[in-house]
């Protein structure tokens, strides 16, 4: 190649990894494979090597990619936090070996890890207790998320046993279990919201979270795998995972010491199927040294360690059959293709189904029926169709059109501007939606109606009793009782637990109503600024849209939903029947317009609150949070650790700077 030809790759290789690394690390929504990511690396990283007059220092081959988020307060690690190079064969493995036989005459052992997949996490001990939790963010510095960390019931507070440094650092994995994972992406899907793409993202996002409740909600797992610091138990690193056992920390069980790399190669032939019988996900196994002082002696280039490297499982990919398309209709009316294939092994698993996910992803894989597919686990979970082979293709196949018109109750589709799926707008005559609708009200979220479940609401349905929400509050004992696997019994609680609903305060009834895109946070905002479903249902665009948090999408969906004369009569008979509509005495009481017409933003760390009690003080006295300062922001609500940039500009607009005491004097 020409000089001006590789200076041109070099350009463009860096460009394209800073994409990408900005949308895995930033977005948390990675567009190409590891593999694919790191065979791009490894292409700039030579090509950087063998031209040194095109050195940039500001090259993806010189920094790790970065997760910080700036709501966070970013910690210093005191340890670089690096990431480890990959491999993806046996030769690369080999090669590894020798380069550290090269640099040393010492007799060493490995130490071989499961790789699991999920965020990575640094915590601090001081003393036997949790003293700070950070992500791992740029390698140098992290955000602290202890608040978040702390919910983890994995991750011990205060250790136990004896023995342990007076202060270390673990570094660990946070992981989302399969069944966690299922679990929340089928309540996102029951809420219209955007379904995780896999288990790696949802652990990322949830530890991320502004709220901590949502963290323990969440149920989150912890491995750990290394110990830092001074005065560490032995010299061998599995010994100290082992000490670190006893002293609480999650340490894999399935964690070996290798005396050769042929030992390290049979380890990693085992895994290689065997992980798929795991709760939770792993993309491959880690080798390092033993030994911490050969560690220390061989030490690290930029980015990574010397003394390990990670190999990473090829997603396990099968060949199937094509059989037919079929078409589910969730709650919000929205229609998801679901590929049914002939069964096929893998990862574990016999897979028969893959979702297609809309009519994009058929139009972009030229599906006909009968086609050979080639079909991976996206996320080690998510069976999905990622090719096909079309030379295989029966010239007579024909091609796969997404349907027409709903396959439940006949409606023409339709499909919104600036949106991939499809939809059934017949939400008051269309089986799934109506009972979908009735599922969610029920639900643990929104009116905890204990006794009722998806086969009891499809029973009801069944034999006509109910056909929206409002008729669960009609129902008797005796059309209960008389259904298959009920009884007299289980009618009363159903009944006694419909009848204490009318307690449930108003901002879950207006969850519960399912409006699309009104989640648990969206319907708590609503209810607090406008107080009563009165004023929700007669907001305009404009009042709505005024509201922080609340965007053109969601004000959208509130007035497309209050525009239905059926929802509108639906809520008048809830009303009727008792439930709460507006927000309760004791809300109101802690309410005033003291902020009326102020726009805050909070930065920092505060000592009498926390960030989101402050928010909600600011809504409850009528003013307005706003994430990012302009002119038109009032005050800057300033606690510790405030980022000097969000200082530097506010002083730059000359907007007053308050204290969390003179904020608390400005709302008495």
């Amino acid at each position: 190649m020409a000089k001006e030809d590789i200076e041109k790759r070099i350009a463009e290789l860096r460009s394209t990894l800073e994409e990408y690394n900005y949308r895995y690390y930033i977005l948390s929504q990675p567009v190409i494979s590891d593999q694919e990511f790191d065979i791009l690396m490894k292409e700039l990283e030579k090509l950087e090597a063998e031209n040194p007059e095109f050195f940039d220092s500001n090259s993806p081959t010189q920094r790790v990619g970065s997760d910080l988020n700036k709501e966070f307060q970013q910690v210093k690690h005191q340890y670089s936090m690096l990431s480890l190079s990959n491999s993806y064969s046996e030769e690369e493995l080999r090669d590894f070996d020798q380069k550290i036989r090269k640099l040393t005459d010492q007799s060493f052992e490995y130490v071989c890890e499961l790789k699991y997949d999920g965020t990575s996490i640094s915590l601090r001990y001081k003393n036997g207790e949790l003293d700070k939790a950070i992500t791992r963010g740029d390698g140098a510095f992290g955000d602290d998320v202890t608040a978040n960390v702390r919910t983890i019931k994995s991750i011990p507070l205060k250790l136990k046993g004896s023995g342990y440094p007076a202060e270390f650092e673990i570094r660990g994995e946070i992981l989302l279990p399969f069944s966690e994972f299922d679990r929340i992406n089928q309540e996102r899907e029951e809420e219209g919201e955007q379904l995780f793409a896999n288990v790696r993202n949802a652990a990322s996002g949830t530890l991320k979270s502004q709220k901590s409740s949502v963290v323990a909600e969440r149920k989150l797992d912890a491995y750990f795998y290394y110990l830092l610091g001074e005065n560490l138990p032995t010299d061998g690193h599995l010994e100290n995972m082992q000490a670190a056992r006893e002293w609480g920390f999650k340490i894999s069980p399935n964690t070996i010491k290798c005396q050769n790399i042929d030992e390290v190669i049979a380890f990693i032939r085992k895994w290689n199927t065997k992980r798929s019988d795991l709760p939770v996900a792993t993309d491959g196994i880690v080798i390092k040294v033993n030994s911490l002082s050969l560690q220390s002696y061989l030490g690290t280039t930029a980015k990574s360690p010397r003394w390990a490297i990670a190999y990473k499982y090829k997603a396990e990919q099968a060949n199937t059959i094509l059989q037919s398309v079929s078409y589910q209709v969730g709650r919000t009316g929205a229609v998801t293709p679901v590929a049914n294939l002939d069964p096929v092994l893998l990862a574990g698993t016999t897979v028969k189904r893959a979702s297609l996910h809309n009519a994009d992803i058929i139009k972009n894989l030229d599906l006909h029926l009968g086609d050979t597919v080639f079909v991976e686990k996206g996320g080690e979970i998510i069976p999905k169709i990622t090719g096909v082979d079309a030379s295989s293709r029966h010239p007579m196949a024909a091609p796969v059109d997404f349907i027409k018109v709903c396959p439940e109750c006949g409606t023409a589709l339709i499909r919104k501007d600036g949106e991939a799926a499809h939809y059934c707008p017949n939400e008051d005559g269309c089986p799934p939606q109506i009972k979908g609708k009735m599922e969610h009200f029920i639900g643990r979220k929104a009116m905890n109606i204990d006794g009722l479940g998806a086969e009891t609401i499809d029973l009801l349905y069944n034999e006509n009793l109910i056909r929206n929400i409002a008729d669960l509050y009609d129902l008797q004992k005796e059309q209960i009782s008389k259904l298959d696997r009920l009884g007299d019994k289980s009618a009363e609680r159903i009944l006694k637990s419909l009848d204490e609903s009318r307690n449930i305060p108003f901002e879950k009834v207006l969850f519960a109503l399912g409006i699309r895109f009104v989640g648990e946070t969206v319907a708590k905002i609503l209810a607090n600024r406008l107080i009563t479903i009165e004023n929700i249902e007669k907001a305009s665009l404009e009042e709505l849209t005024a509201i922080d948090e609340i965007g053109g999408r969601i004000a959208e969906s509130v007035q497309l939903y209050f525009s239905n004369p059926e929802n509108v009569k639906l809520v008048e008979r809830l009303k009727e029947k008792g439930l709460q509509m507006h927000l309760n005495e004791e809300s109101l009481a802690n309410r005033s317009e003291k902020l009326n017409g102020s726009s805050i933003i909070i930065s920092g760390t505060f000592e009498k609150n926390s960030r989101d009690d402050l928010k909600k003080m600011i809504e409850q006295n009528g003013g307005k949070n706003v994430s990012s300062i302009s002119k038109n922001t009032n005050y800057l609500l300033a606690g510790n650790n405030i980022g000097p940039s969000k200082l530097e500009k506010a002083e730059k607009l000359n907007i007053p700077i308050i204290s969390e005491d003179d904020f608390l004097k400005m709302i008495d």
